[in-house]
């Protein structure tokens, strides 16, 4: 093998730990509350731009800037739940839909408007540069950031399969009418698992400003890839999700690598329609 071959896989690895991160919460607000919300992508742009802000108004690095991320995009997903998304849930899938899908709409255009469309980037976090391993180069940003994403679903799993309301989380997922008649407060569950869902992609957002740019489409693309990753995964798989997310991110850098860098997207979509095609569940799906 290569080392160039060897370095596409590196940051296939690494740029999908990061998508698993996006799409878990993703999956996690699928699973339980049965409903696609289409403003995961700008939940991630406004959370890189707490990071950029945190970092260009005082001084606060993206790394440190983590908790602020995580903790202000689960109150936004709170609101967002409790002044939209709640509103919807007994009414019709279309009206669902509509509803996250205006969320998105609003947030992507109140960024341009109040921040412009100019790209951003941190100039200098506190973790930059490079980890060179013969001629293989390994980021130092991307290595924290796949690392910090692997640590965080994992501390979601023992969340969900270790506490007392993890697991009504986990019994809504599953049956939402028992995990009613057993006195589970299911409209509480759904408020906190949008809020998660949130809270993840916070966190994500915070890693990715460490070295991508910054712009009020940005979350658009990975919106879209996480929802291709969550299909792939099997909706409300969260150990689906992750395999998922770092085989699109496999796929991603080895198709560019293979093909023209122009078609790399296009063959993660092709991917998908073909799994799909064979198993229509998803990889990990029920």
């Amino acid at each position: 093998m290569s080392e160039q071959l060897i370095q596409q896989f590196i940051n296939g690895l690494l740029i999908g730990c990061v998508y698993a991160l996006i799409a878990i919460g993703l999956t996690l607000i699928w699973g339980v509350m049965n409903i696609v919300n289409f403003a995961h992508g700008d939940f991630l742009m406004l959370s890189m731009y707490i990071s950029f802000w945190s970092y260009t108004l005082w001084g606060i690095d993206p790394v440190l800037a983590i908790p602020i991320c995580a903790v202000l995009l689960f109150a936004l997903g709170l609101l967002v739940y409790k002044f939209a998304v709640s509103k919807v849930m007994n009414g019709p899938m279309l009206a669902q839909v509509v509803v996250t899908f205006g969320v998105s709409i609003f947030i992507a255009n109140a960024a341009v408007l109040v921040w412009t469309p100019d790209f951003r980037l941190i100039d200098k976090p506190l973790l930059a540069g490079t980890w060179n391993f013969g001629s293989v180069q390994v980021s130092i940003p991307k290595l924290v950031a796949s690392a910090g994403s692997v640590l965080v679903t994992g501390a979601l799993l023992l969340f969900l399969n270790r506490t007392r309301t993890g697991k009504a989380i986990l019994a809504t997922e599953m049956n939402r009418d028992s995990a009613l008649l057993m006195g589970v407060n299911t409209d509480r569950v759904n408020a906190l698992s949008f809020g998660i869902g949130a809270g993840l992609v916070g966190v994500a957002g915070a890693f990715l400003s460490m070295y991508y740019y910054i712009y009020p489409q940005v979350g658009g693309m990975f919106g879209t890839i996480s929802f291709c990753i969550v299909a792939l995964g099997g909706f409300g798989s969260i150990s689906g999700a992750f395999i998922a997310g770092l085989l699109v991110g496999l796929v991603q850098t080895l198709g560019g690598y293979f093909f023209d860098p122009a078609y790399k997207y296009a063959i993660v979509f092709g991917l998908y329609l073909v799994i799909v095609w064979i198993r229509p569940q998803g990889l990990r799906g029920w």
